[in-house]
């Protein structure tokens, strides 16, 4: 049975699988893949769709603060279920893509992420 941790700014998140390889440096690009639902585990956005990761910086503010700070304290090849509430997903509500549900604003939502690599890091001086 995998604890669930809870954080200060009261995300909480499960590790499904705990990666072997570094943790994203602050301000570093991490490549990740994730599927976003809402509470009913309806799907709202996924980067699997995608076929690519999603590559963001963490820390600097560029996705919703519930998966920067998730993200933060991963390894790669780790998958992680992250559950945000609303205050550090969409405070304002989310507009999703036709088909999709919408995020009612302060809604909490639901991430499963892998860190997938962290580009410009090296992995070979492991």
């Amino acid at each position: 049975m995998v604890p669930m941790v809870t954080t200060e700014s009261g995300l909480q998140y499960k590790d499904i699988k705990v990666g072997r390889g570094p943790s994203p440096p602050v301000g570093f690009q991490v490549a990740a893949n994730y599927v976003a639902m809402v509470p009913s585990g309806q799907i709202f956005d996924s980067s699997l769709e995608k076929g690519r990761p999603y590559i963001f910086r963490v820390g600097a503010d560029q996705v919703v603060k519930g998966l920067d700070e998730g993200i933060l304290s991963m390894k790669v090849g780790g998958l992680r279920r992250l559950y945000v509430p609303g205050s550090l997903a969409f405070p304002k509500g989310l507009t999703s893509a036709p088909g999709r549900p919408r995020v009612a604003p302060n809604s909490p939502v639901v991430f499963d992420v892998s860190l997938e690599f962290i580009p410009g890091l090296e992995s070979d001086d492991e």
